[in-house]
């Protein structure tokens, strides 16, 4: 048990988020380097328009290699609940149970861009119950896809208490140690569940996709900020042990590009 929490400490796994930024041969090459490193899961971002849509690069990547699959995370701004959900089904069929549903709101604004029509963030929340739900009757008695949630304020994540698996927290860039710590705990219901940590950064690198190409790395460092890793894997694996003994992280989310750079510190905990 966690005594600063009161949750079961759970086994470490690790994803990383690997969207299509080359030519193909060399992102399938990717895939299996990742399978290869001891990552769980491989994720990709909704991010239309960007790259090839997002359930065939997970189709892609789980026949490439044994490993989970994910989105991270389906942007209810631009899905209907019923469209999102079968494609979810299908990709946990097709994978034979190593597909991941992530979902949260989106962005702010993302729809607009895009070219769609402005989504309010009730709207939103109603989508994501809506999808879960859809997907819930989709698998039926004999699959159970998993859903992981991104969350911010307490309406989502009162939400993802209902009808989530696990959970990933949406964090200001300028919190601290001590302000994240008191989001996770005052995530509080009547079931333990899975704690996702959203890492952007790694070092002085800022992972596409995942955060803003213009983050300030030297000032996350100075806030403590969990949004950032150090780039030595050693030191990487302390505060990854760290941060679950302290608030109950044992899922941690990185970009790519850090993928082989924190391998021996995901070969070190994975599992454990």
């Amino acid at each position: 048990m966690n005594d600063q929490t009161g949750r079961v400490t759970r086994p470490f796994r690790f994803g990383v988020v690997a969207p299509l930024t080359s030519d193909l041969p060399t992102w399938r090459d990717r895939v299996r380097r990742i399978a290869g490193s001891g990552y769980s899961t491989l994720l990709v971002p909704d991010v239309p328009t960007w790259q090839p849509a997002l359930g065939p690069m997970l189709a892609t990547a789980a026949a490439l290699a044994d490993l989970r699959v994910g989105s991270w995370v389906y942007a209810a701004a631009l899905r209907q609940p019923w469209s999102t959900a079968w494609e979810a089904h299908s990709l946990s069929v097709l994978t034979e149970g190593r597909f991941e549903m992530g979902i949260g709101a989106g962005r702010p604004g993302i729809e607009v861009e895009l070219g769609l029509p402005a989504v309010s963030p009730a709207e939103r929340r109603t989508r994501m119950r809506e999808t879960v739900a859809a997907l819930r009757e989709f698998d039926g008695p004999e699959l159970h896809t998993p859903v992981v949630m991104a969350v911010s304020g307490p309406k989502s994540q009162a939400l993802a208490l209902e009808v989530a698996d696990a959970v990933t927290f949406v964090l200001p860039a300028d919190d601290d140690r001590a302000e994240t710590t008191r989001r996770v705990r005052d995530f509080a219901g009547g079931r333990d569940m899975e704690l996702a940590q959203h890492v952007a950064a790694v070092g002085d690198g800022v992972a596409p996709f995942m955060a803003p190409p213009d983050l300030d790395t030297a000032a996350l460092r100075a806030a403590d900020s969990l949004v950032v890793l150090p780039s030595d894997p050693g030191a990487a694996a302390e505060e990854i042990q760290r941060r679950r003994e302290e608030i109950g992280f044992s899922y941690f989310v990185i970009g790519a590009d850090f993928a082989d750079t924190l391998a021996p510190a995901v070969a070190k905990l994975a599992g454990q």
